[in-house]
């Protein structure tokens, strides 16, 4: 009986007795089921936390869906503006081209119709100059001067 591992056993039992006269397991259980409800109150935290984690995890990605969809939509907006404005310049650009087509080629017209106008009456002038020349020379006096200017007057009406 008085080995150590008996001292040990008696110590022990003292030790147990003790602990429940004095109360002691009622507060080592207290403060087991206080640590139990502290680590279950973190781990229902920790849970929460975790949900909400994933609900603003789900909102950004669901944001981030919109905004990637809105940004597709403005480019292709952008495409189809830059398309339209493309067509609207070459439909104007061609719009121009025939105005300053046409508009050159009114002037070509006016030209030749000028041209054509003081070639008529460079000749209708050189034609009544010669015709007063000739009926100069072959008639004469007072009634071939009135005969002349007016066959002269008559000529230039015709031709111009």
């Amino acid at each position: 009986m008085m080995t150590p591992d008996f001292w040990v056993l008696v110590a022990f039992v003292i030790f147990i007795g003790l602990a429940v006269y004095l109360g002691l397991t009622k507060k080592i259980v207290a403060g087991l089921d206080a640590r139990s409800q502290r680590i279950s109150d973190d781990l229902d935290e920790a849970r929460r936390l975790r949900e909400e984690a994933q609900r603003v995890l789900g909102e950004y990605e669901r944001k981030r869906r919109e905004a990637e969809g809105e940004a597709e939509a403005i480019i292709a907006s952008a495409k189809a503006e830059a398309e339209r404005l493309a067509a609207d310049a070459k439909i104007k650009a061609e719009e121009f081209v025939a105005r300053r087509t046409r508009t050159a080629e009114t002037k070509i017209q006016q030209a030749e119709a000028q041209a054509i106008a003081d070639v008529r009456a460079a000749a209708a002038d050189a034609a009544v100059s010669a015709a007063g020349k000739i009926l100069k020379s072959r008639a004469s006096g007072e009634i071939g001067d009135a005969l002349i200017g007016h066959g002269l007057q008559e000529v230039r009406t015709k031709l111009h």
